[in-house]
């Protein structure tokens, strides 16, 4: 059976995105080494162009499409991160977007959706809802779907951060990195295998949207109803094939509580002086709640986004 997604597909996505995405740097905070004993190398996508690690699978996918294709534009379902960063990597390209919102979506995400170009299409906020108004859109428009995760396009994109992480760290004993659609552990997951075969793999979700702990619990893709968490970009559940990846790759999901969560994006902002949102803080907050055991280890994480609307702060 052909492997949903391989090392050799994120080496080609490093090179056909490395234009137009950052090569974002990676922090150490001495006061968080101090706290848990260890060393703490944190790859920060919160300093992408759009703010997160999701231009990376975006523009994965909208670089791949042929011309005959990518010229009927391209269209998703999103309540933020990746209905922006597919907004910009269309822009860049010079094809067409459309992004289906909840219409409950913040306004500051619908600005930064807008602001990059993307036609907002509303729909009720259930993924009933995105679904049926995403495919109305592509009926009408022939656009390609380019989905949020669950995508190997998308996943090896996103896979790219860890990629450039273990080059420029090569000799960690653990990556942790946040779960929600499973495309950024999945991409993390297989970067890290191949690059690194010994190195412990972790994804971290909140209590309130665990479907990725207990999927691989159950062994079968377990949703969570209602999920409920500060962490909103963490609220999808895990699509078929970056469960598939996980059930193969990754060695644990922990969990964290939602003032977890916040003490820890607090943390970042006082003492490493960055700007992350809360999908991105429960890495940290898995770390400083000692959901994962680090003492002595080199212990490599990717801080997501940070995309935060500065009028509604969760402290």
């Amino acid at each position: 059976m052909q492997e949903v997604l391989t090392f050799a597909d994120i080496r080609a996505a490093a090179v056909r995105i490395a234009a137009q995405v950052n090569r974002t740097p990676v922090l150490r905070c001495a006061p968080l080494e101090a706290e848990l004993d260890t060393q703490i190398f944190c790859k920060c996508e919160n300093f992408q162009e759009m703010g997160a690690f999701k231009i990376r699978g975006a523009t994965n996918a909208v670089l791949s499409l042929l011309a005959a294709a990518a010229a009927h534009g391209v269209a998703t379902h999103s309540s933020g991160n990746h209905g922006a960063a597919l907004a910009l990597a269309a822009r860049r390209r010079g094809i067409p977007a459309w992004v289906v919102m909840p219409e409950n979506s913040s306004a500051f995400k619908k600005r930064a959706v807008a602001g990059y170009g993307a036609q907002i299409i509303y729909c009720e906020p259930t993924m009933q809802g995105r679904e049926a108004a995403l495919a109305r859109c592509v009926a009408e428009t022939g656009a390609a779907v380019v989905h949020p995760f669950d995508d190997p396009v998308v996943m090896a994109g996103q896979g790219t951060a860890a990629l450039e992480l273990h080059e420029e760290i090569p000799d960690l004993d653990l990556v942790l990195a946040p779960v929600g659609g499973g495309g950024l552990l999945s991409g993390t997951a297989v970067a890290t295998r191949a690059l690194r075969p010994a190195c412990r793999i972790i994804g971290a979700e909140p209590f309130g949207a665990d479907d990725a702990w207990r999927s691989l619990q159950a062994g079968h893709i377990e949703p969570v109803a209602h999920p409920d968490t500060v962490c909103d970009g963490l609220r999808a559940t895990i699509g078929p094939l970056t469960f598939a990846v996980l059930r193969m790759q990754v060695d644990d999901i922990v969990r964290v509580t939602d003032a977890e969560v916040i003490a820890a994006m607090h943390f970042a902002w006082e003492r490493m002086k960055i700007i992350i949102e809360p999908s991105a803080a429960v890495v940290l907050a898995a770390l400083r709640a000692a959901r994962v055991p680090v003492k002595g280890l080199r212990v490599g994480v990717i801080l997501s986004g940070g995309n935060v609307d500065l009028d509604h702060l969760p402290w």
